[in-house]
């Protein structure tokens, strides 16, 4: 019988186009040191980010230098312990934030803008202000996007943005918020955009832009991608399911890969 043939390309190839954990290799029964050790290293920084806090007046103080007025705002969570372990409470604002949203909500808006920390603090310190610097100037083409509010939100799970949308009278929210950590990228941004937004909107309902971080989707292509999204979505009334991103084609070169949901 024949030996079979080695493989036309090594599979210590694929480490150049994933940063997955391909080809390891292997001491005994075990991996070798150094990727054991960077595996370590990898989970303590997505710890780490999960339990990071959030500095709610930088990021106010950055928007701010941006021209925007910012409304700052917290969930029913009292603090990261409880907003880990009840879901749902990062869900819902408390009383204080919904009087003082109702209170500036004088008309109803386009467009709501809001960030919050989500599962990683540090994707929103990292990348928020820098993508929405790129945001800003893409919707005040063409047919101008009116952005009526922006607000930052601590304790924060994506359906938090739905029960602001409401209060503000948006017809449609952008929220921008920390992605859940991966051993590849512990600082990643995700933005979520729901048409017509009040409690009880499902994940069919929105659109999502993931992966955005400096080794993933850039700032550049990541802010097209939502103001193309914003545009069709208030033009056709509908998000979620009903609404494809259909952008690429008319997307600027691409610097990084892209994920969306």
């Amino acid at each position: 019988m024949s030996d079979k043939s080695a493989p036309a390309r090594p599979t210590i190839d694929l480490r150049s186009f994933t940063p997955a954990r391909v080809a390891l290799g292997r001491s005994g029964a075990s991996v070798p040191t150094k990727p054991l050790l960077d595996f370590t290293l990898d989970h303590a920084r997505a710890r780490d980010a999960v339990h990071a806090a959030f500095d709610a007046p930088r990021l106010v103080s950055d928007l701010h230098a941006l021209g925007l007025v910012v409304t700052e705002v917290r969930s029913q969570a009292l603090d990261r312990r409880e907003y880990l372990r009840r879901p749902d409470l990062g869900r819902r604002l408390d009383a204080e934030s919904a009087e003082v949203l109702a209170q500036s909500a004088a008309e109803p808006c386009q467009l709501a803008l809001v960030i919050g920390d989500g599962l990683s603090a540090a994707a929103v310190h990292a990348h928020a202000v820098a993508l929405v610097r790129r945001l800003l100037p893409l919707l005040a083409e063409g047919e101008h996007v009116a952005l009526g509010h922006v607000v930052v939100a601590s304790g924060a799970r994506v359906a938090l943005g739905d029960e602001i949308g409401a209060i503000l009278g948006a017809r449609m929210v952008v929220m921008l918020i920390g992605e859940r950590p991966g051993l590849s990228a512990p600082d990643s941004l995700g933005a979520y955009l729901t048409f017509a937004p009040k409690p009880g909107r499902t994940d069919a309902e929105r659109n999502c832009v993931s992966n955005i971080h400096k080794a993933g989707l850039s700032y550049d292509e990541g802010a097209f991608k939502i103001a193309w999204l914003v545009r069709e979505g208030l033009a056709r009334e509908v998000s979620g399911v009903a609404l494809k991103d259909e952008s690429a084609d008319r997307a600027p070169r691409r610097i990084g890969t892209f994920s969306a949901c």
